[in-house]
């Protein structure tokens, strides 16, 4: 039954494929992929708090408790067995960086299984109480139906990679009912080459992603806020140092998750990382108990209720009697929130950092807020400064302040924060920028690459293929032949350089053309000249791993317009800076 919807579904794109205009087939197409990727994002929303509802009453009351912190272990374990026996491991990958290097080095393609493995392994990890978000599965999951679906219908490059976007907006527009962030990010984190006429494509595909989500779910599972107070200028101070105070914060974040989740993820025993992670989990639930999942009911109740009810079921509960000592729990509970995301992930978890920013951002507000209240110095509003500060870890975390801004300036119902939350991402981006230039994501990236995506010229050299553009067409000599045998070489290239290489086809040198012209017309010299007499070492070479940019520099430090290349010490053929620049010259017409 499936089979013939989609053939009949697959007839009828075609079919007006064909009638439509190229431009007309791009909108029809954008809002097909934004309402597949909306609907993704619904199974995925459903999917994960179904199981939660259905693990929940194991937490009724503290006895039980125990129980209810060994669900993420299953969760885990779930997610690890369907991976390993279901998805092949090359073809999962998690996280913004994978897609941008889908876009510069595989055409935009993303892998089939990417549009429905997601949904599975971030509803276990999530479902089950993995301290994770899930929003970034659905902007891969809505990315590779955005992929998928350009390269089904034969669409070009350039389309291709719109509708990837079209579907990584629509999830973000459907997983928080913010059309505009969806856009945004987009542009933000995927696109680093954008034009005005991507803005139309992106726009329908978030509208339409966000209206499927909003008639499906209402307001049911979506996180929205509506006690919001008018912004009051008396309180920019306090903004702006709670701008500051978030910079340092996304810091500490970024930092912490980077180590935390290379040591766990770097253990090689599969079950002791799951096994193991998940016990931890356990510690860390049965201390902090807002850890569990998503984390978006506990920043609804702080933002409106405050903390009174937050450690409830938590071993530390008899303790906490006072403002104060329930202060001092939302600020461990900030500290800690880094471990229980990095260990979920780095023990084989599928999510993202979304939702925990937002959580670490509503931490840090509403203690910035009630410690100012309670010291006596203002009466702050605590749910706009809660808010606020999600914004702020949001732009200091993934470096898009214009996500930041409008996410939560839509998910409050309004622009009455708009000036604060100018405030407090812009201080929290620059500071994260000045100690970190580059973002998480974007260090992964960088790494895939070997190069570091932070201009447009750097990011087009990162899409060129170096092993492409290698020549072999060059004739080798033995550093022991005479001249005769150069000569003979010389005659049948059509090139100026030959390389010398040994009988372990090892590269002891090179000879020029132009250094030899005067003893070729010497016959006598062809027997008495011996190869390595004569020849030079190369100024430079290169490795076939090695960054363009690298390669660039060494091409203008050395002044030659050929390099050998080099892997594990044997000869493998020669990089011209002319194919570099002729394929550079392709990327720059193909992306513009």
């Amino acid at each position: 039954m499936f089979r013939r919807i989609h053939r009949v579904f697959t007839h009828v794109i075609r079919y007006m494929q064909g009638r439509l205009s190229e431009k007309q087939f791009l909108m029809v197409s954008s809002i097909l992929v934004g309402i597949t990727s909306g609907l993704a994002a619904v199974i995925l929303k459903l999917f994960a708090h179904n199981i939660n509802e259905l693990v929940e009453g194991y937490s009724s009351d503290y006895h039980d408790f125990f129980l209810f912190t060994l669900f993420p272990l299953v969760g885990l374990t779930l997610t690890v067995l369907y991976l390993r026996y279901f998805i092949k491991k090359e073809d999962f990958s998690r996280g913004s960086a994978d897609i941008v290097y889908a876009i510069a080095k595989k055409s935009s393609i993303l892998p089939q299984s990417a549009m429905y493995s997601h949904v599975i392994t971030s509803g276990f990890t999530v479902g089950f109480g993995g301290s994770l978000g899930l929003e970034s599965p659905m902007v891969s999951a809505g990315s590779a139906i955005g992929s998928n679906y350009g390269k089904t219908y034969n669409l070009s490059y350039k389309d291709r990679t719109m509708l990837l976007a079209c579907g990584a907006a629509a999830a973000i527009a459907g997983a928080f009912n913010s059309p505009i962030a969806g856009v945004l990010f987009a542009i933000e984190v995927l696109l680093t080459d954008v034009s005005v006429a991507v803005f139309i494509p992106l726009i329908i595909s978030a509208a339409s992603g966000a209206l499927f989500v909003k008639i499906i779910l209402g307001e049911g599972v979506l996180l929205s806020f509506t006690d919001v107070q008018p912004f009051d200028y008396s309180y920019t101070f306090f903004y702006i140092a709670l701008g500051i105070l978030a910079g340092f914060t996304s810091l500490y974040y970024t930092r912490m998750y980077t180590k935390i989740e290379h040591r766990v993820s770097g253990i090689k025993n599969i079950y002791t990382k799951v096994i193991g992670g998940g016990l931890i989990l356990a510690l860390l639930l049965i201390v902090f108990p807002p850890l569990y999942g998503e984390g978006y009911e506990g920043i609804k109740m702080l933002a409106t209720h405050g903390h009174q009810h937050f450690y409830q079921n938590s071993i530390l509960q008899s303790f906490i009697t006072t403002e104060w000592a329930g202060l001092l729990f939302i600020v461990g509970l900030l500290l800690i929130k880094v471990f229980a995301t990095a260990i979920a992930i780095g023990s084989g978890g599928n999510g993202g950092n979304f939702a925990p920013s937002l959580c670490l951002g509503a931490y840090l507000g509403y203690t910035f807020s009630h410690f100012i209240n309670l010291s006596g110095l203002a009466k702050l509003p605590t749910a706009n400064f809660t808010l606020v500060a999600m914004a702020g870890i949001l732009s200091g975390v993934f470096y898009a302040p214009l996500t930041a801004i409008f996410l939560i300036a839509e998910i409050t119902g309004g622009y009455n924060l708009m000036i604060p939350l100018m405030i407090v991402a812009a201080f929290s981006n620059v500071i994260m920028k000045y100690f970190e230039p580059l973002s998480m994501e974007s260090k992964k990236l960088a790494t895939k690459m070997n190069l570091s995506i932070d201009t447009r010229d750097k990011y087009l050299l990162s899409k060129l293929n170096l092993e492409k553009m290698i020549e072999t067409d060059f004739q080798t000599i033995k550093p022991d032949d005479n001249l005769r045998a150069l000569v003979s070489a010389i005659t049948k290239s059509r090139r100026n350089l030959f390389p010398v290489v040994n009988d372990e086809q090892e590269l002891v040198g090179v000879i020029l053309l132009d250094s030899v012209k005067e003893m070729m017309f010497n016959q006598e010299l062809y027997d008495k000249i011996i190869v390595k007499d004569i020849m030079t070492r190369p100024l430079a070479v290169i490795s076939p791993d090695e960054s363009l940019n690298s390669v660039l520099k060494k091409f203008e430090d050395t002044g030659q317009w050929n390099l050998p290349i080099i892997e594990y010490d044997r000869y493998i053929g020669f990089l011209s800076k002319s194919s570099i620049l002729s394929e550079y010259r392709v990327e720059l017409l193909r992306s513009t």
